[in-house]
């Protein structure tokens, strides 16, 4: 054995090295975080010591945040910087400074937020008539891509034409293509951040 831990460049006590099994207590905690994980998967590892603490555990923030990563867990939370325009994305006047709205299809807004799930993100794009706050449609998508944002405006495309579209300045990826969709259908500026 000694020959062969030698030619692998492998130290021998590592080779017998046996890592110590989960205390039985470590094992209930960790069963305790799977649970509380699966209903707010958004909680990171200060906000479960809390929970484990509110339980009874003497539980410190150090070893929830160990078995937490033994385990693979992290919150679910919007990374930072998802909003960031790309610097060579048009921006738009805001068109509706001062303006009353005061007619259907006088102006249309559009917006993209996340809602979590238990495994992940999906996303929410929906057309908006300002006037009648009626919703002309929206769609779901599990990824961030303009295809979605698209199929909306289409759809709501279908009901009238606004004199006025106004979006905040979403995700580049996402916005693009309605861009261009929009300016095929109007010449005159009509877009409005």
């Amino acid at each position: 054995m000694r020959q062969q831990c030698e030619w692998a460049g492998l130290n021998r006590a590592s080779y017998y090295y046996v890592p110590a099994p989960e205390s039985a207590l470590n094992l209930q905690l960790m069963r305790l975080i799977d649970e509380q994980y699966m209903s707010t998967p958004y909680y990171g590892y200060r906000r479960m010591t809390a929970i484990l603490q509110r339980q009874g555990f003497s539980v410190n923030h150090k070893r929830v945040q160990r078995l937490m990563q033994t385990m693979g867990l992290q919150a679910i939370y919007p990374k930072p910087r998802t909003s960031i325009s790309n610097p060579e994305h048009k921006i738009y006047p805001y068109l509706l400074r001062d303006v009353e709205i005061v007619r259907p299809n006088q102006v249309w807004s559009t917006d993209i937020t996340y809602i979590p799930m238990p495994t992940g993100f999906m996303y929410l794009v929906a057309v908006i008539d300002w006037y009648s706050r009626f919703i002309l449609d929206w769609r779901l998508s599990n990824t961030l891509d303009g295809i979605f944002c698209i199929a909306s405006l289409q759809q709501a495309l279908t009901l009238n034409k606004p004199e006025i579209f106004n979006s905040d300045r979403a995700p580049v990826r996402a916005f693009i293509p309605v861009e261009v969709t929009l300016r095929s259908l109007w010449r005159r500026e009509l877009l409005s951040v």
